[in-house]
């Protein structure tokens, strides 16, 4: 049986950055109109008065200093705490399409691949910017590549999913290579007036190219020695913002069908959910957290990763194993984990061992099993 390896990956990360004392300072200034233009409702009574930010708040719950975005401008206009993006017309490249041709240019590159050496598209993201026609399709005309496209979504965990899918495509001789990618614009189904969220995401796309080891033209490849994906319903973590909003007749007001989450106990919930589910993946080929070179964990919470890392690892487990990147990029949903693999793969020797894995909304958890290995 051929093995099936990730030849290359990319990262398009967008050209604005903002620090968490830029952000604090928009959100504070809404806080301060809002409790002025209400101040009679508040001191009745009527009314609750909003709390303030601060950026040592931010990073000391995150670990979040910085994150990139689409639009600055909107974001930090107190007015409107939003991004600011131009209508396409539907003839024009979409902006998720954009970013992804950018990623997956650079996986191509990195792997010595042509579009016609690819056979599939896979666009697996937490949120799509339309329902139809896919985003993946159209990404796969935009690179030219002659197969099938189509998009996919389990929120956090939707590429490593969308890792297993790919996967499972090539095993079953439907593709010889197959692109997946995540573009999360999280900017655009965030709430920047809730005090205890406005921080958390961040912009970025990330492309992955799967393939069979026979067609793969680069020497050092990362062979996918197995992928497992389990699923438990949870609201704790939820986004109700969808096409059936506009036939309710309650006229809910549409920032409360944003991004919202339980926090406290989708830490208390997900983290042994997530420590159990990687150490019985690694179990099932006898393997220890500790027999992994690096574990590129889901970019979430700080916090949350560092007590993940204890419990798979012990006290004494090396950071080096268990890189992060919230600092800079944020929590990016799905492609967090990816970013990870993207920066930090390239000192691994052969033979070494490394597990790709997210968690989050749905409760979904990805785990895909990797092993530097040196084609002949």
């Amino acid at each position: 049986m051929k093995r099936i390896v990730i030849s290359g990956s990319g990262v398009y990360t967008p050209p604005f950055a903002i620090s968490n004392e830029e952000l604090v300072s928009a959100f504070n200034a809404y806080v301060d109109k809002f409790n002025t233009e209400h101040a009679e409702e508040i001191a009745a009574g009527n009314c609750e008065a909003l709390q303030e930010s601060s950026a040592e708040f931010i990073e000391k719950a995150s670990g979040i200093r910085s994150r990139y975005v689409l639009d600055r401008e909107g974001l930090l206009d107190p007015d409107r705490l939003c991004p600011r993006l131009e209508r396409r017309a539907p003839m024009e490249m979409s902006i998720q399409c954009e970013i992804s041709v950018a990623a997956a240019r650079e996986a191509m590159a990195a792997a010595g691949k042509e579009a016609a050496d690819i056979d599939a598209v896979l666009i697996s993201c937490s949120s799509l910017e339309r329902p139809y026609p896919a985003i993946a399709v159209e990404v796969q005309q935009a690179l030219g590549i002659d197969g099938f496209a189509y998009d996919m979504n389990i929120a956090c965990s939707s590429a490593t999913f969308g890792v297993q899918t790919a996967a499972d495509s090539i095993f079953r001789g439907n593709a010889r290579a197959v692109l997946v990618i995540t573009p999360e614009i999280c900017s655009g189904h965030m709430n920047f007036r809730d005090r205890d969220s406005h921080f958390i995401f961040g912009d970025v796309c990330t492309a992955l190219l799967l393939e069979r080891e026979d067609v793969c033209q680069r020497k050092d490849v990362f062979e996918v020695v197995d992928t497992k994906a389990k699923t438990v319903y949870s609201t704790n973590i939820y986004n109700g913002f969808g096409f059936l909003n506009r036939t309710m007749t309650d006229n809910v007001d549409s920032q409360s069908l944003l991004f919202r989450q339980e926090g406290r106990k989708v830490f208390k919930e997900v983290v042994p959910l997530a420590v159990d589910f990687i150490k019985k993946h690694l179990g099932e080929h006898n393997l220890q957290p500790r027999d992994m070179r690096r574990i590129w964990l889901h970019q979430a919470n700080l916090n949350m990763n560092q007590l993940i890392a204890k419990k798979l690892l012990g006290e004494d487990y090396s950071v080096d194993v268990t890189p992060t990147i919230l600092d800079t990029y944020a929590n990016t949903a799905a492609a967090g984990s990816v970013i990870c693999f993207h920066k930090y793969h390239d000192d691994m020797e052969e033979q070494d061992m490394g597990n790709l894995c997210s968690f989050g909304a749905g409760y979904s958890i990805g785990s895909v099993i990797l092993r530097k290995i040196a084609l002949r």
